[in-house]
This record gives C-alpha cells, structure tokens and sequence, in this order.
C-alpha cells in the first residue's frame, strides 16, 4: 500500500486540529489574546488554553469565535469532533464510544450514579475526581463526557430509555446546590420528548442487574450491543445469545420500576428535599 499523502500538513487528531485552527484563524486576523477577549468578552487566558490544546471550551465560545472569524461551521464541525474523540477515553472504552456516537437508540439501567448522558458538569466532576483524575487530565475528562450528550441534542436524536435505582437519586452530592442542579437535569430531561426515564424504588428484591449497570446500545445494521461496567472493570459485550439474556434482565427491572409520570414525580419529591442555599 503506497503511503498516505499529507494534504495540509495538518495534525490528523481532532483535538490537536482544533487548536491548530484556532492559532492559524487569530494569526490571519491579526488578532492578539487581548483583542479577541476585548471583542468577544471572555478572558484571554481561555483562548489561550484553547489553542494550547489544554481545553476545547464551549460550544457558545466555539460559536462566537466562528462569527469572529467569519468561518461558519467550521470550528464547531471541528469542536465536535475533538469532543467526541474516542481517543480521549481509556482503551476499554475506545469501541464502546464509537459505537455509541452511531445508536439509533440507547437504553440504560444506572445502579448508584446517573447516565453519563444525564450527568451535569458539576456531577461529573466530583464523580471522576472521586476515581482520581485531577487538573488537566480531569477537566479534559468533564468536556468529553459532556460533549456526548450532544448525540441527544440533535434535529433527530435517537430515543433514550434510563432506568435508575433509588441510590441513584439517594446518592448525594457533597455540594448540596450541585446536587439539585443533577436533581433538576434529570427532572428536565424527563420531560424531552426522546428520553424515558424510570425510577426502580427500594425494596423491589433482588434481580439479574443489581451490581451492574448497563448499557444497550441498537445500531444501524439492527446490531444491539451492550456495555456493563461495575466497581472492577467494563465490558463490551456483542455475542447475541449474551445480550438476548441481558435484555431479559432489563425488561424484567422495566416491569419492577415505576412508571414515567410516577417517576418523575418521585424525582420531584427527591428535589424538595434539596437545599437551594450552597454547602459551607
């Protein structure tokens, strides 16, 4: 096989291509740090980071800059991709990624913390801090997880279905006003049209998920597959006969839990009980 041509010259990972963009937009404006956070009001030390490649910011900084540099939708195509980059996971969880950036529908039993896919920034935090990220590495860890809910974001997103354990909504944070912001995310997210969301209260007895939660993931080709992580280790599982067995385990908690309408109003009650003043 010949070897591949180089095109641009520019790097081929996303996260090292968006901040390359970023640096080559200022320079063909002329734009200084100062300027471009004079201009756009955000402070210069997070453009800089940005073309650091040490943060990919917001999709409203993304945005404002692409207005600036009058580049439509190039930067935020960039941003998504070097969000969604499976690169920035651990190996065990590369695959998974991929795949489920192509779900044509996800379905979710959560044993003591909420969906990736319904975390707040605030809950992602204290949740990977607790596994033992820090500084750069945690805050590239937050804008990763984050950036994946844009998959139920979209014109045409694929339905969600989330079956959460009483611990789950028990399990609170430290911080009592992050706390109810996750409270408030996961009462709002019921409500959207593509999400289903399912309490399974205490005392329901044991059942073939309790320590393991879960994903399943359909795909294009009509593949579903799934993925089990518990305190150990995760797995991606695609053997048929596996996740036929796995899919009955999930119905029968479907059957245990409550409906959507109760559900949500269980989420509600958990809210009231939530202090809006901030932790000292």
């Amino acid at each position: 096989m010949p070897p591949r041509r180089v095109v641009t010259g520019r790097s081929p990972d996303p996260r090292r291509r968006f901040a390359e963009e970023l640096r080559l937009l200022r320079d063909q404006k002329g734009d200084s740090l100062r300027r471009l956070a004079e201009v756009l009001g955000w402070d210069a030390s997070l453009f800089g980071k940005m073309e650091s490649g040490k943060t990919l910011g917001s999709p409203e900084v993304v945005e404002a800059l692409a207005q600036h540099y009058g580049v439509g939708d190039l930067l935020l195509t960039l941003w998504e991709l070097a969000v969604g980059d499976p690169k920035q996971f651990k190996e065990q969880y590369r695959r998974y990624m991929a795949l489920e950036a192509e779900a044509v529908s996800l379905w979710h039993y959560a044993v003591s913390a909420p969906p990736g896919l319904l975390q707040t920034a605030g809950y992602a935090r204290e949740a990977l801090a607790a596994g033992g990220l820090s500084g750069q590495a945690l805050d590239q860890q937050i804008e990763a997880r984050i950036g994946r809910q844009m998959l139920l974001e979209t014109d045409d997103p694929p339905p969600f279905r989330a079956i959460l354990s009483e611990a789950v909504l028990r399990n609170s944070l430290p911080d009592a006003r992050a706390w109810r912001e996750q409270l408030e995310h996961l009462a709002a997210s019921a409500d959207r049209p593509n999400i289903t969301i399912h309490v399974l209260p205490f005392g329901k007895g044991p059942h073939g998920l309790m320590s393991t939660a879960t994903m399943f993931l359909r795909l294009l080709d009509g593949r579903t597959v799934a993925y089990t992580e518990n305190d150990i280790r995760g797995e991606l599982i695609e053997e048929h006969s596996r996740i036929e067995r796995m899919q009955r385990a999930y119905d029968a908690v479907r059957d245990l839990a409550l409906p959507p309408a109760e559900s949500r109003n269980f989420i509600a009650r958990m809210l009231e009980g939530v202090s809006c003043e901030p932790s000292t």
